[in-house]
C-alpha cells in the first residue's frame, strides 16, 4: 500500500478572460516577459519528478561510456556485474542495533545480520488493470506500446514475508539483485523513508569521519530500522509480532542485465549525475516542499507567524517503554512536526550535536527558527485546487498543514516576469480521463501558499498533464516547469513500478524532441523525491537539521548536455532553484533558504565530497555549452 496520502482535487480557475477593444486603455500591470533573458541558451527547463530510488537502486551497476567515471555499487566492488556480492561487499554489510530509551541517530550496534530478514510483500496481488483498454480509459500518460506493463507483475500473495525472495533460502547479508528473483516487470515492497528513520538508517557518527567521508555516515542500520519502527507508530503501542517492512531496502536493479533499459540509454546519451541527493532526510511532503521553498515549511498562524501545532502532530522519536526503537509519536496520522530550535524536544538534540561535531559548519541562516514547527514528512496541503482551503473548513482533517505565507519559487518566478507552470497528472476537471484520485496533492509545493492560492491567476500556473501535451506541441511551454505523474505511473514502490516512470518520462522526452523549434533550447531534468528508504553507498553531506539525505537518480537530457558525462559535483533538490536563478538573474528564494549556499569546491582526488560545505552546486556542470547547437 502507498504510504503517501492522497485525494481528490477540484480544477484550478483560471483567470477571467477579458475582452480589448480599440477604445480600451493600456493595462498597466502587463509587463514585458524575461523569459527569453537567460545567462545560457536554455531558453526552457523541465523538472520532471518521480518516486523513491536511491541512485544505487536505479545504477547500481551502470557502466558509463569510455573516459567517463562513476561510484556506485559496482564501481565500489560491493556487487559483481552478475549482482552477485562483489570483494568489497563487507562495505554495505548491516546491523543490529539497541536503542530502548533515548531516540539516537547512530545508536550502539550489536551484530552483524547473519542473514537479511525477509522482505514483507508489497503491492497489489493482481495488476490494477486486467486489460490494456481499461488501462488506457484511464490513463493517460504512456506511450501506446507501454499500456501492457499496468496489467502485469502482480505479487500473487495478499501480506506477509515475500516468498518470491525466498527461493535460494535466506538472503545473506549484502545488496541484492531484485531481478534474480523477481522481474522488472514485478511490483515489490517499500521501504521506510520517514525522518527520523532515515537519520538513523544512515547511521551518521563524525568520530567515524575520514577525508573521504567527512560526515561519518555509515548506512548500515537499514534493516533494522525497517524491522523496529517502519512506517510508524501514529502514537499507537507496538503491535504484537510486529516485523515491519523487512530488507527490502537492500534491493538494487542490474542495468548489465537489461533493468531500467530507458534511463540507462539516456545516461549513455545525456548526462546523469552520480552525486544527486534528497534534500530533506524523509519522504515525499517534506522533499517536494524543498524543491518549491528551498526549505522545508512550518506550522503557522493565521498571520503567518510560527505556530504550535496539536500535540499529536508533533513528533517523538523516543522508544516506547520495553520497546526497541519503536517510537512514542510518529506516522502519517501521528507526530510529523519538529521544533528543531528546541533541544529539549524529542529527538531534536541527537542530531543537533552531532551538526555541532562536524568539522564544518552546517547551514543555519534562519532554519530551526525560535517556537517554529517544522513538517518534516506527509500531511495534507492547505488548499483544493479551487483556492478552498481545507484547514480551515476541516474537510481534510485533522492532518493537514495551515496556509504558508513563506516565498516559493513560483512567487520568486512571477515576480520577475519568468513564466512557469506545475503540471501535475490527475489534476481533476480539466481534460484528464479519470485517475484525478490518484493525483498527489502533497507533491505540489504551491497546494501550500496561500498568496498563489488565493489569487486566480497564480493559481492558473497549476495544470493537467493533457496542458502539459498541448504546450509541447503548441510551443507554448513555460520557461519553467515541474511536472509530476499520477500514483500509477511515478515509480514508486508497491503502488508502482519504475518501469511505468521510465515510460512516463519517455513519452514526454519524445514530444519535446519532436518539436525542434522547442528541443533546440530545452533541458529535461529527470529525477526522484528522495531514496525511499533504499540503500545508498555514497557519499552524505548534511547540510542542517533536515538533510541532506541519501544520493537518487538525475538526468539531464538536453541537446547541450549529450556526451554520456557522469558529473560528481555534490548537488540536492534545491540546486535546481539554483539553476532557475543563476539562468534567469534573479535572487534567491528567501533570505533562509538553501539557494544561498556556494557552489561546491572539491578536489580532483575526491570530487564527491565539497571542502568547502555545506554547499550545494547549480547544475550548470550538467551541460557542455561551448559546444555550438544549431
Amino acid at each position: 500500500m502507498k504510504t503517501k496520502r492522497r485525494r481528490k482535487l477540484t480544477a484550478a480557475m483560471g483567470a477571467g478572460a477579458m475582452l480589448l477593444t480599440q477604445f480600451a486603455a493600456p493595462l498597466a500591470w502587463a509587463k514585458p516577459s524575461n523569459d527569453d533573458n537567460t545567462k545560457t541558451p536554455i531558453k526552457h527547463v523541465m523538472l520532471i519528478i518521480g518516486e523513491n530510488r536511491t541512485f544505487d537502486n536505479v545504477f547500481g551497476t551502470y557502466v558509463p561510456p569510455s573516459g567517463q567515471t562513476v561510484r556506485n555499487l559496482l564501481s565500489e566492488g560491493i556487487v559483481n556485474p552478475d549482482g552477485s556480492p562483489g570483494p568489497n561487499a563487507g562495505v554495505a554489510l548491516q546491523y543490529q542495533a539497541t536503542d530502548t530509551s533515548t531516540y539516537e541517530i547512530s545508536p550502539a550496534k550489536t551484530t552483524p545480520y547473519s542473514t537479511l530478514p525477509t522482505p514483507n510483500v508489497g503491492g497489489p496481488t493482481t495488476p490494477f488493470f486486467n486489460s490494456v483498454s481499461a488501462a488506457e480509459a484511464v490513463e493517460p500518460a504512456l506511450p501506446l506500446n507501454d499500456y501492457y506493463m499496468l496489467t502485469i507483475g502482480g505479487t500473487g500473495l495478499t501480506s506477509g514475508p515475500d516468498t518470491r525472495f525466498l527461493t535460494d533460502g535466506p538472503l545473506p547479508n549484502d545488496p541484492f539483485d531484485i531481478t534474480n528473483f523477481i522481474s522488472y516487470d514485478a511490483y515489490a515492497g517499500s521501504p521506510v523513508h520517514r525522518f527520523f528513520q532515515m537519520w538513523q538508517e544512515t547511521d551518521c557518527d563524525a568520530s567515524k569521519a575520514t577525508a573521504q567521508n567527512l560526515s561519518g555516515c555509515q548506512s548500515d542500520l537499514f534493516p533494522w530500522v525497517e524491522t523496529t519502527v517502519a512506517t510508524g507508530s501514529n502514537g499507537n503501542p507496538e503491535p504484537a509480532g510486529f516485523t515491519g517492512e523487512g530488507s527490502i531496502a537492500m534491493g538494487f536493479y542490474n542495468n548489465l542485465q537489461g533493468d531500467v533499459p530507458y534511463f540507462t540509454h539516456l545516461a549513455q546519451q545525456y548526462a546523469l549525475s552520480d552525486n544527486y541527493h534528497q534534500a530533506i532526510m524523509g519522504g515525499t511532503g517534506a522533499n517536494h516542499i524543498a524543491i518549491g521553498y528551498g526549505a522545508t515549511i512550518y506550522f503557522a498562524n493565521s498571520d503567518g507567524t510560527p505556530g504550535v501545532p496539536p500535540a499529536n502532530q508533533i513528533e517523538n522519536p523516543n522508544p516506547q517503554s520495553g520497546t526497541n526503537n519503536f517510537y512514542t509519536q510518529d506516522g502519517y496520522s501521528g507526530g510529523s512536526y519538529v521544533n528543531c530550535a528546541d533541544s529539549t524536544q524529542p529527538g531534536v538534540a541527537p542530531i543537533m550535536d552531532y551538526l555541532n561535531s562536524l568539522s564544518y559548519k552546517p547551514f543555519n541562516n534562519g532554519d530551526c527558527a525560535p517556537n517554529a514547527y517544522y513538517i518534516v514528512n506527509n500531511y495534507n496541503p492547505a488548499y483544493l485546487g479551487t483556492g478552498e482551503n481545507t484547514y480551515a473548513d476541516g474537510s481534510t482533517g485533522p492532518f493537514t498543514i495551515p496556509p504558508t505565507q513563506q516565498q516559493n519559487l513560483g512567487l520568486l518566478l512571477s515576480a520577475h516576469d519568468v513564466s512557469w507552470s506545475y503540471y501535475g497528472e490527475g489534476w481533476a476537471g480539466g481534460t484528464e480521463t479519470g485517475e484525478d484520485s490518484t493525483y498527489c496533492n502533497i507533491c505540489n509545493p504551491f497546494l501550500y501558499s496561500q498568496q498563489i492560492m488565493t489569487n486566480p491567476s497564480l493559481r492558473a500556473n497549476l495544470k493537467g498533464i493533457q496542458s502539459l501535451y498541448s504546450d509541447i506541441q503548441n510551443g507554448t511551454l513555460p520557461a519553467v516547469s515541474i511536472v509530476k505523474p499520477d500514483g500509477f505511473l511515478d515509480g514508486h514502490p508497491a503502488s508502482s513500478k519504475f518501469e511505468l516512470f521510465e515510460s512516463f518520462c519517455h513519452k514526454i522526452i519524445d514530444m519535446v524532441q519532436s518539436n525542434p523549434r522547442l528541443w533546440k533550447d530545452t533541458a529535461i531534468v529527470i529525477t526522484v523525491d528522495e531514496g525511499g528508504g533504499y540503500y545508498d553507498s555514497g557519499y552524505i553531506q548534511p547540510v542542517d537539521f533536515f538533510g541532506d539525505g541519501t544520493r537518487i537518480p538525475m538526468l539531464v537530457v538536453s541537446p547541450y548536455s549529450e556526451g554520456g558525462r557522469v558529473v560528481h559535483n555534490y548537488y540536492d533538490h534545491v540546486s535546481f532553484a539554483k539553476f532557475v536563478e543563476a539562468n534567469w538573474g534573479l535572487p534567491t528564494i528567501a533570505d533562509n533558504s538553501r539557494d544561498n549556499l556556494p557552489d561546491p569546491v572539491a578536489t580532483k582526488a575526491d570530487p564527491y565530497v565539497p571542502t568547502n560545505g555545506p554547499a550545494i552546486g547549480d547544475l550548470m556542470q550538467m551541460f557542455t555549452f561551448g559546444k555550438n547547437k544549431n
